[in-house]
């Protein structure tokens, strides 16, 4: 990556112009109903969703494998057992954010990682190049693998979750709790149960052998019609992330430190490092100024100073006083409706379009201002069909925070041209939006 960054004029033009939004492998249908029935299901009944084809999965074991981890991650590993998962968070050495993952346990030193790969590579980089007496192999998505997924991953998700899956097992699942797993048998495959809930309802990931894979989803949905159970197809996964606060994709803060030239040599050309787009009205020649903290995303809560971890000094400095923090934008309904509005206007170009219920961009930055001052970035814009409203999840200064707040998004880049390939021509607009609560949906895990 190191070489391609020195052949572009800077990493911020390098990574607008290789372009594209986040393609779903095709191996997950996009809708298998109707994105809003199937979104409706997540609220009122119960969803099967496969994670199979899209994330990667990173195992890494050895004596050294706890160690190892606990010094990348931001999160305490006090008591981190086996059965247990976290959303693990890891950082540069000047406590910028790197990426994160789900980090389960599965025996004394074996443990898997799930989600994108900025994390997994970080740890790999270490192994690698460090002392560990550690191991690790990373299987990539679908579209990045020739022998298809190490696992399936499915996820029970909707306020009928428990029922179906009690139905499905013989063993107890009222009692595994948040983020813990527990072995079951489905359809006579030992399968992990790992409690946690997309739709803000007591739900399960079920994770085993790919090879497994068919005979499992089959089960779940036989045990799962008398609940009214729907397969969940990619566009409608997609908003369930805004509503609960979680940054799916974001600007790895890589390319400026010369401490990471090493890694920035280590890693491939066609990297996700190398290859992430970004857009948006938030425009800056400096890579940098895409840089965020765990306390700018909303996870202060996952960073603990109980133990010795990359980025410690950095963070506990600024955890005296985080600038900022995150919260969800709620945009006001008649400027949405004016984006799709201007498709029907021939007096000036339409605005930025806006794909329902969630736009696939995965780079997108755009400006958030209070009187002309910018005070935030907004990102992962999304559709909330239950809520009716269109919304996004927004890093903001910490004064402006409050609940209520009155706020303005500043959408489509200036002059409605990008250096991005996949950007159309467009008029830039401003509208208003309303500061609220992230997450923004009742817990009832």
């Amino acid at each position: 990556m190191q070489s391609a960054l020195d052949a572009a004029d800077s990493p911020i033009t390098m990574l607008q112009q290789v372009g594209g939004r986040w393609v779903w492998p095709s191996d997950v249908a996009r809708e298998y109903t109707h994105w809003m029935e199937e979104l409706r299901a997540t609220r009122e009944t119960c969803v099967l969703a496969d994670l199979s084809h899209h994330q990667m999965d990173q195992v890494i074991e050895g004596p050294a494998a706890f160690d190892l981890l606990e010094s990348l991650c931001t999160n305490s590993f006090e008591g981190f057992d086996v059965g247990q998962a976290k959303q693990a968070v890891l950082c540069t050495p000047s406590g910028k954010f790197i990426g994160d993952g789900i980090l389960q346990r599965l025996g004394e030193e074996s443990f898997v990682l799930s989600g994108k790969v900025p994390a997994a590579h970080w740890i790999a980089y270490h192994i690698d190049t460090g002392d560990y007496d550690a191991a690790q192999e990373i299987h990539p998505k679908t579209s990045r693998n020739p022998d298809g997924p190490h696992f399936f991953t499915y996820q029970v998700q909707g306020p009928n979750a428990l029922d179906v899956m009690q139905n499905l097992v013989d063993e107890d699942l009222t009692d595994i709790p948040f983020f813990n797993f527990e072995p079951v048998t489905i359809a006579g495959h030992d399968v992990r149960a790992l409690r946690h809930g997309m739709a803000g309802e007591a739900g399960f990931e079920l994770q085993g052998p790919y090879e497994h894979g068919d005979d499992v989803r089959d089960a779940i949905l036989d045990a799962g019609e008398p609940h009214g159970i729907r397969r969940l197809g990619t566009r409608a996964y997609e908003p369930l992330s805004v509503k609960l606060g979680w940054v799916t994709t974001h600007v790895p803060a890589i390319y400026t430190d010369e401490e990471l030239q090493p890694y920035r040599e280590w890693l491939d050309a066609d990297s996700y490092e190398a290859t992430y787009s970004v857009a948006g009205s938030f425009a800056s020649e400096d890579i940098s100024d895409y840089y965020v903290s765990p306390f700018d995303l909303g996870y202060g809560h996952l960073v603990a100073f109980d133990h010795e971890f990359v980025g410690r000094d950095a963070l506990e400095a600024e955890a005296e006083n985080p600038d900022r923090t995150r919260v969800t934008l709620v945009w006001d309904d008649e400027d949405a409706v004016d984006i799709f509005g201007s498709l029907f206007q021939d007096d000036h170009l339409p605005y930025k379009y806006l794909d329902l219920p969630r736009d696939r961009w995965g780079g997108h930055h755009d400006q958030v201002r209070v009187d002309g001052a910018l005070v935030g970035i907004s990102k992962s814009f999304a559709y909330s069909y239950s809520d009716r409203e269109l919304l996004s999840i927004c890093s903001i200064d910490t004064e402006y925070s409050d609940p209520g707040t009155r706020v303005t998004l500043v959408w489509g880049e200036e002059g409605g041209e990008s250096l991005n390939p996949t950007v159309e021509r467009h008029t830039q607009t401003e509208f208003n939006a309303t500061v609220q609560p992230s997450p923004y949906l009742a817990d009832d895990r």
